[in-house]
């Protein structure tokens, strides 16, 4: 039967998250978005409590239900999303070296992601380049081998850590001509000569998150650094010898598997938006009413309400999928990202109509979570692209159901109704989120 409840190790967990969010994420915010500066303090705090580290990823990738990152990152996300992006960013270069690297390579370059309290480390993973994000296949990064080495030359840009990282996950062409095919991972470590950072980049939101800009000038690297090994490099690059899977780009199987975690941080932004206007419309008196209690206020907070709600389901069963090793039929994960990414605009935005003027000053957060939320429209792929993915796999979906997979309807106990539409069976039962206390300047 469908049961959306947590279990009771989750409902620890997202105490935990909570908490940490509430006390050491959410009092620092205000400073490190003003003066654009990394919170090394936090990553610090997190990696005592366990938070920050390498068993915290571990134990996300053995959640058979999908949700540990999707609750982990909703969470710290509602704290601050720039300092929650330093906190996870790390996670993108793990999940580069976890999709294309051998278990000897994980091995060895996972801890440089996080290191311990005392010795902090940083992960990138460096995809995106200045001319170019979505289009990934037309990456102007190249590597080539050169006897015992590859020299890596190129240029990337909207790199979480990128140019101080530990570790650096890098995507270059081996063979520009072959596209996704043609490409492969590298790691680059911090100090390698030719790896040339060229500055932090100053952003619209997110700006407590380190994001940087850096040049390959005839990087070199051993051999060894290519992720996989040159026989899978090989079977990549065989016309005659690969298949669909082979064909595909490593980096974007782990992008789709991904969004729904971005997904859950544009939740976690807008919930915490959603809070705040909530409370103020109740204190705020207009009238000789409460704001809440006109028509026009309480119908933007309605809305608000729905449309957390529903972005949310989508994400949760898009993580449901990956974790069971179900195929994305109709780009799930673009839907729950591309959903989320937009109503955490459009719920932002609300927050600060409901506030008025108060909500355009830097007193309340609301003009922050605002700024915040607009980078869900572009990164890990635009709404655009994200639209293009969803058209394209239409066509190719296995069943009409709104759950595209009849063994997900019979795992969770629907039933057929009128018309052999799914209805469920059972009821949604909603986590209790703990009660949001407005902090005003």
């Amino acid at each position: 039967m469908l049961d959306l409840s947590l279990t009771a190790e989750q409902q620890g967990q997202l105490a935990e998250w909570h908490a940490f969010a509430e006390e050491v994420i959410r009092p620092v915010a205000a400073e490190h978005d003003r003066d654009e500066s990394t919170p090394m303090e936090v990553l610090e705090e997190a990696s005592r409590r366990g938070l920050y580290s390498l068993d915290s990823w571990a134990a996300g990738l053995e959640d058979p239900t999908g949700l540990h990152w999707l609750l982990a990152n909703e969470e710290l996300f509602w704290g601050c999303a720039g300092i929650a992006l330093q906190l996870t960013v790390s996670g993108l270069a793990l999940a580069g070296l976890s999709a294309a690297g051998t278990p000897e390579q994980l091995m060895q370059c996972a801890p440089e992601c996080f290191g311990s309290p005392s010795d902090i480390k940083l992960g990138a993973l460096a995809v995106t380049e200045p001319t170019g994000g979505s289009d990934v296949a037309s990456l102007t990064t190249t590597a080539r081998r050169d006897g015992s080495d590859w020299v890596l030359d190129g240029h990337k840009m909207f790199i979480g850590n990128g140019g101080i990282a530990d570790v650096h996950v890098v995507v270059a062409a081996v063979d520009p001509d072959l596209g996704h095919r043609g490409q492969a991972s590298f790691v680059v470590p911090k100090g390698t000569a030719g790896l040339v950072p060229v500055r932090r980049l100053s952003k619209l939101g997110l700006r407590a998150a380190y994001t940087g800009e850096f040049r390959l000038e005839s990087c070199r690297i051993p051999a060894d650094h290519l992720l996989g090994g040159q026989d899978k490099l090989d079977e990549r690059l065989d016309p005659a010898g690969h298949d669909e899977d082979i064909s595909g780009s490593t980096t974007l199987k782990a992008l789709e598997r991904s969004r729904p975690v971005v997904a859950a941080q544009a939740i976690g932004v807008a919930r915490a938006a959603y809070e705040y206007a909530l409370a103020y419309a109740c204190e705020r008196r207009t009238f000789g009413h409460p704001l809440l209690e006109h028509p026009p206020i309480a119908e933007l907070l309605a809305d608000m309400a729905m449309d957390i709600d529903a972005a949310r389901l989508l994400a949760w069963r898009a993580a449901w999928m990956g974790a069971t090793d179900r195929d994305y039929q109709a780009a799930e994960g673009s839907m729950s990202k591309l959903k989320a990414s937009e109503m955490a605009t459009r719920v932002t935005e609300k927050a600060v109509q409901i506030l008025g003027g108060h909500g355009y000053l830097a007193d309340h957060p609301v003009e922050k979570w605002y700024r915040d939320a607009k980078v869900f429209d572009i990164y890990e792929g635009t709404s655009q692209i994200q639209r293009m993915v969803i058209a394209r796999s239409l066509p190719e979906a296995e069943s009409p159901l709104p759950l595209r997979r009849a063994e997900f309807e019979e795992g969770l106990g629907c039933r057929r109704g009128r018309g052999g539409r799914a209805r469920f069976a059972s009821r949604w039962t909603v986590p209790a989120w703990s009660c949001f206390t407005s902090r005003r300047s």
